[in-house]
């Protein structure tokens, strides 16, 4: 039987600091490139071979600091009540999905254009976005209407976008209620088009 050890105190307190300096420097910078591994060791007070040892690199350190903040998103989607849990009807969890991954990259738009440049050669590549991706297509197979499931979940997916979202709430200026309400009209006319 193998038991599961806990992370000596000294860890937990480092990845606190860790995470703590990564989310005040890419919100500070100019653009998330900007920041470098030296600048959040530094930031932390903890050595450079300390972060390289935990996350490997960069792109591992700023994927473990947005699945962190993503925890209480993942954990609704996968164990929680409706809208978001897995008893809620597809044609109401989509919506509310799409909702939830737009409020949190309105929360976390430093972060979240971070990870999404992170891939190696693609967003469409990284973890986070095939995970979101197989999710939605997985739900509108169970919504009426043609087989294009896995476009229309990218379609859906794109309205999400961590530039676009910081491109249309700083540089357009649009407001937080104004943006979910345009997502909710837009996810509904890809439902009702699917459905007619």
């Amino acid at each position: 039987m193998t038991v599961e050890r806990k992370p000596r105190k000294d860890a937990v307190r480092n990845r606190a600091a860790v995470f703590a300096a990564a989310d005040t420097l890419f919100a500070r910078c100019g653009s998330p490139e900007e920041v470098t591994m030296a600048d959040i060791a530094a930031a932390a007070g903890v050595g450079k071979a300390t972060l390289f040892r935990a996350y490997g690199d960069r792109n591992g350190l700023i994927r473990a600091l947005y699945q962190a903040r993503l925890e209480p998103i993942t954990e609704a989607v996968e164990r929680g009540p409706q809208p978001l849990g897995p008893a809620t009807p597809a044609p109401l969890r989509v919506p509310a999905l799409l909702d939830a991954l737009l409020c949190f990259k309105l929360d976390n738009r430093h972060l979240a254009l971070a990870l999404e440049g992170s891939g190696a050669d693609s967003p469409y590549r990284t973890e986070h976005y095939e995970h979101w991706h197989t999710l939605l297509r997985d739900l509108l197979r169970l919504v009426p209407g043609p087989a294009d499931t896995d476009f229309t979940a990218h379609a859906l997916l794109a309205a999400t976008r961590a530039d676009l979202v910081a491109y249309l709430a700083g540089e357009k200026d649009v407001p937080r209620e104004e943006l979910r309400a345009q997502l909710a009209g837009f996810t509904a006319a890809v439902l009702d088009a699917r459905a007619g």
